[in-house]
């Protein structure tokens, strides 16, 4: 079995229901507290022993290639002026060189068009993807799908649980045998009616996934919104490989929603001991 050694970061969104503020800022860029959306993401990946990190980007993207380089001046200053702590904080959050890759995705073209772009650069061999927008938020949830797989081998999705009501807003897989940390994934529908969904288990967007998912998608015909969606080409996977779900315990934040995107700041502002009474008072002076 080979180790997941790559991971995949799909960037390349609009981000229009931020609109204005991602106008000229990547949504990706958004700041949870003092860290950017992507960057808590990566850190996920780092701490489940990702070695190389693969950024599927588009137009107005460059800042994003900025922010995992390094910045001599800025390092510099840092230096000059004694902010030791802010400089190591910089450069622990930098991947080692030649550690990442960044490739473009021309077309808005969807999720699945977006993991095809990075095909020649993962190569042959199963990796990570994780969608930047989905804070998960405690232990790294792809550390938790790492052990999945290592039990399991195939391919692995992360899951949660979502109100039955709301079933029709995700792609729902069907929960079969246990087997270690993980269950068998039995079906897999896309936004399925309640009375029609197998379970009230969401795909997270977190996955592991083999390679053989690249020739699928280089076949795969545009489907709705006429984009290629990756779901499509995971069912046909499906039919000669074996998926598992792993479900993730902690709290998701959708950060491509306003209402997600806030909620993450103050939850993660709340755990910070050097902000959270500050916050706390003036979260109590806002409600009266």
């Amino acid at each position: 079995m080979k180790r997941i050694r790559k991971a995949i970061f799909p960037v390349a969104g609009l981000g229009t229901r931020f609109l204005p503020a991602t106008k000229a800022m990547p949504k990706e860029m958004l700041t949870v507290v003092d860290r950017p959306v992507i960057q808590h993401v990566v850190d996920e990946a780092r701490a489940a022993g990702i070695e190389h990190f693969i950024f599927v980007t588009g137009r107005n993207k460059g800042v994003i290639e900025d922010h995992f380089d390094k910045q001599f001046e800025l390092e510099a200053t840092l230096e000059r002026r004694g902010k030791t702590k802010e400089l190591k904080e910089l450069q622990k959050d930098l991947p080692s060189a030649g550690h990442s890759s960044f490739t473009r995705q021309q077309e808005p073209l969807g999720l699945g068009h977006a993991v095809w772009c990075a095909r020649d650069i993962v190569g042959n061999e199963p990796f990570a993807l994780l969608l930047p927008d989905m804070l998960h938020h405690g232990p790294s949830c792809l550390a938790g799908m790492m052990d999945v797989y290592n039990e399991t081998g195939g391919n692995v999705v992360a899951v949660n649980e979502v109100p039955k009501e709301q079933v029709h807003q995700y792609g729902i897989v069907g929960v079969g045998k246990r087997k270690g940390n993980g269950f068998k994934v039995t079906s897999m529908v896309e936004k399925p009616k309640a009375e029609e969904a197998p379970s009230n288990y969401s795909i997270s967007g977190r996955y592991i996934l083999q390679p053989e998912i690249f020739d699928l998608l280089s076949e795969q015909q545009a489907g709705a919104g006429g984009e290629i969606q990756l779901t499509d080409s995971m069912l046909t996977l499906a039919k000669s490989q074996e998926f598992f779900g792993y479900e993730f315990q902690g709290r998701i934040f959708d950060c491509g929603s306003k209402i997600g995107f806030l909620t993450a700041n103050i939850v993660y502002g709340l755990e910070r001991p050097d902000l959270a009474p500050e916050l706390l008072a003036e979260i109590a002076r806002a409600n009266g």
